[in-house]
């Protein structure tokens, strides 16, 4: 699964994870860190990667623009990095399901709070 982390999660993210998503990328190691959300949202598509992200305007590009990309969206403001690896790792099962099954085509966007 290639996860794609935007500018406001810190690329030091990717080593507290790696092991359960090994695909996973931060804008910055890309070199699109300063890259427009729109472009971010192109590349992403363009490129097969889930975006995840803390900002609200991803969502609103799902729904202006449908998907892919699905978008992954933390809704419980900015954290610290070992605190967010925790929940992403927790939460392997369902970020795979949101992705990969057939289940969820329809849905642009998972929300976890």
């Amino acid at each position: 699964m290639k996860l794609l982390f935007d500018q406001n999660i810190s690329f030091r993210i990717i080593s507290k994870i790696e092991i359960n998503f090994p695909e996973a990328k931060q804008v910055r190691q890309l070199g699109i860190e300063n890259y427009s959300d729109i472009e971010i949202w192109e590349f992403a598509k363009k490129n097969q990667y889930t975006i995840i992200t803390f900002d609200a305007d991803f969502f609103d590009l799902s729904n202006f623009k449908g998907h892919p990309p699905k978008i992954i969206w933390f809704r419980f403001g900015n954290t610290k990095t070992d605190f967010l690896a925790e929940i992403i790792n927790s939460r392997k099962r369902i970020i795979e399901e949101f992705i990969q099954s057939d289940s969820y085509t329809e849905i642009a966007c998972l929300e976890i709070k």
